[in-house]
């Protein structure tokens, strides 16, 4: 191939850097058509309905979490009741004394054998 053929070649091949008008991508300027208000509207009304909704499941969580936390508070008072309790048991325990509630205790957990009569 001669430098007449190449030169050719390279003429006869589409320039890649060039773009036809029509393919641009986006939005056209001065397109607005009467539908983009009712299209806007609904968008409108379906995001109030998307907050309402995000309200509501935020209330129920929260009411949730709510329980969740009255019901541990529950259990916490419960625990710290029983540990009195113990605490006491062991205080009347060191000084001889057989505390009300520890036999049924003893009989309860299996470690005396409950008396028949």
């Amino acid at each position: 191939m001669d430098c007449e053929d190449m030169q050719m070649i390279i003429s006869e091949e589409p320039n890649l850097s060039e773009r036809k008008e029509g393919g641009k991508r986006g939005r056209k300027p001065g397109r607005k058509a009467s539908n983009e208000k009712v299209d806007i509207k609904a968008k409108l009304e379906r995001s109030r309905q998307s907050a309402r909704e995000c309200r509501a499941r935020k209330k129920l969580r929260y009411q949730y979490l709510e329980e969740l936390v009255a019901d541990r508070e529950k259990a916490v008072l419960a625990l710290r009741a029983e540990l009195e309790r113990y605490k006491q048991w062991s205080h009347e325990l060191g000084e001889g004394r057989i505390p009300n509630g520890f036999q049924q205790l003893l009989e309860e957990s299996g470690i005396l054998k409950q008396e028949i009569s």
